[in-house]
């Protein structure tokens, strides 16, 4: 009789467990339900600050390269408002874009065109209609006009492009944006813009180019969805539940170094291989914050050069004895916060490297975009700066959640 009575209550407790389970799936994920297409375009002016002698005017025409112009044109989707994205991230929106930008210097920095991905949402809301949101953009940048050994002339520096070494480069972008919506179809947004194009010290020079303006976009949706309700109080509070996350990331990268030789700046010829791992435990605070503490471990093939440079040797001839391993390994501590949505995390560190090859900066920054490929794995693309202002190397990866 216990017996039977004990199987009845594992019974119960079990089909509990099942309608539990399924009252909380009971919302689909925003790939079980179709999303909202839609297309636009976006037009921009920026100022260009001279963050170089090239573009203050030490060029072949002898004038300041000051301004540019881009159109983009825009292909994204937003989710359902019936899928628990949809109602958890309401107005979230991403998408891929093609641009073409001119600096009005087409035979000094060319009229480059990029492709890249972006995702904005809401910051503010002003009514249904109207609100304050951000957007950021991360992709390449192609067909510049670019620095190259065999047709600069040294003994006249106004020939040396010290803004673009590449004729591809990266192209990151943030935006605060006033965004209205028109009718069920139209929305339209004004935004402040600011650009950075920089080929993450893959070449040399490398100082970049940066804009800041404005932009006027519209955009039309395909095929709108009908409101759904807000979300109930119970799916807010399980996905702004505190928890706990850490992810394992591996990458890999290829830069150029400078070395001070004699009191002298020389450039080392090729490119040297980068690899690292990140271990980052993370506090997710709710469904968009997430911060922590990260170990960081970086082999360079160049740091930690200059004691070991071969007398005698310079220009594209220098050379150098190899050093140990661990003459060219750094391992530091750094703080991240981190932006997560869904499909992409912003991710931004500050750190500081208790172990340290000779002639690296101790003090390092880091931004990175990862991309879920699935709940787990993502792929991050990133950069690592010194002291906020001398590149270090990109961050081409793959990492996992756990």
């Amino acid at each position: 009789m216990n017996n039977r009575i004990l199987r009845r209550l594992l019974l119960c407790c079990a089909a509990c467990c099942v309608w539990a389970a399924n009252a909380s799936d009971s919302i689909p994920a925003w790939w079980q339900r179709s999303v909202e297409w839609n297309i636009g375009a976006e037009l921009s002016g920026a100022c260009v600050p001279g963050t170089n002698n090239f573009l203050r005017g030490v060029n072949d025409e002898s004038r300041p390269i000051d301004s540019s112009v881009a159109g983009a044109l825009r292909f994204g989707f937003g989710f359902n408002p019936d899928s628990r994205e949809g109602r958890l991230y309401r107005d979230l929106y991403q998408g891929i874009a093609v641009d073409l930008r001119s600096f009005f210097a087409g035979s000094m920095l060319g009229t480059p065109a990029s492709v890249y991905i972006y995702q904005g949402a809401p910051i503010k809301r002003f009514s249904d209609r109207l609100w304050l949101g951000y957007e950021w953009r991360f992709g390449a940048a192609f067909g510049w006009k670019h620095y190259h050994d065999e047709i600069v002339d040294f003994s006249s520096p106004e020939h040396r492009n010290d803004a673009v070494s590449t004729p591809v480069t990266a192209h990151m972008g943030l935006s605060l944006k006033l965004n209205y919506r028109l009718s069920e179809r139209w929305r339209m947004s004004v935004g402040i813009d600011g650009e950075h194009f920089s080929n993450g010290n893959t070449s040399w020079p490398n100082a970049g180019v940066n804009t800041l303006g404005g932009s006027v976009g519209v955009t039309y949706i395909l095929n709108p969805k009908e409101a759904a309700p807000a979300p109930s109080a119970e799916l807010e509070a399980e996905a702004d539940r505190p928890r706990w996350l850490c992810d394992f990331m591996f990458y890999g990268a290829w830069r150029k170094r400078q070395v001070r030789i004699e009191d002298q700046g020389e450039l080392c010829p090729g490119r040297f291989g980068v690899v690292g791992l990140q271990i980052a435990p993370m506090r997710k605070f709710n469904r968009w914050v997430a911060a922590g503490i990260a170990l960081d471990m970086q082999f360079d093939e160049s740091a930690g050069l200059a004691p070991y440079w071969v007398e005698y040797t310079s220009g594209n001839d220098l050379k150098f004895y190899r050093p140990p391993f661990g003459k060219q390994l750094s391992a530091g501590v750094s703080a991240h916060a981190e932006l997560t949505m869904p499909i992409f995390s912003v991710n931004a560190g500050v750190g500081y490297d208790f172990v340290c090859p000779q002639g690296n900066q101790r003090f390092y920054q880091s931004l990175s975009l990862k991309t879920f490929v699935s709940r787990r794995l993502f792929l991050n693309v990133g950069y690592r700066l010194g002291n906020f202002k001398y590149p270090q190397n990109l961050m081409l990866g793959i990492g996992v959640r756990l």
